[in-house]
């Protein structure tokens, strides 16, 4: 049996199936059914998902956003989705090192590394500067090989089948 230290847990969802951020949400819900003090960051997203919406009625639980509601290129993209990410990314920094929460999610981070916003160079750093007793939850498809190598736990969600194929809108309460 392995003793148990709180080091703080990196965990990645990734893959291209439905449900990542979703996961994320569960574990933070969990978290903060113990009392835990969560902060969740969206990259790449700027509507009022339902959890910005649920966070005003979950105490310690902070919820920020990265991104503008719209497509990021990502051959081209447009500098004020670069400047949104990396300023996101600062403050998800400052979020990991304060010492005021005890799990940060990092939504759709893997696709804004994967599409240029944020050197993979300063998510690595941040595993490796992150203290301990901090759980980190890293979401989006196209995680790394060398994210995927350094995180505790990674889990891959696979399409199968994605209401999306037949024609079905984004719904609010499901997709945001």
């Amino acid at each position: 049996m392995v003793e148990e230290t709180n080091k703080g847990l990196v965990m990645v969802y990734t893959g291209d199936g439905k449900g990542k951020t979703t996961a994320a949400v569960g574990q933070a819900l969990r978290a903060l059914g113990h009392g835990f003090r969560v902060y969740m960051i969206h990259f790449m997203k700027g509507r009022d998902y339902g959890e910005f919406l649920a966070a005003e009625k979950l105490p310690r639980l902070t919820v920020d956003r990265a991104g503008r509601d719209c497509f990021v290129n990502r051959e081209n993209p447009d500098p004020v989705d670069i400047e949104l990410a990396r300023e996101g990314f600062s403050r998800a920094v400052k979020a990991v090192k304060s010492g005021d929460y005890d799990l940060v999610v990092l939504d759709e981070i893997n696709v804004a590394v994967d599409y240029g916003l944020i050197p993979e160079a300063e998510l690595l750093k941040l595993l490796e500067e992150k203290p301990p007793g901090v759980d980190l939850i890293l979401t989006g498809r196209g995680a790394s090989p060398e994210l995927i190598k350094r995180a505790d736990m990674v889990s891959e969600v696979l399409m199968i089948k994605h209401h999306y194929n037949s024609g079905v809108a984004a719904r609010k309460g499901i997709e945001y």
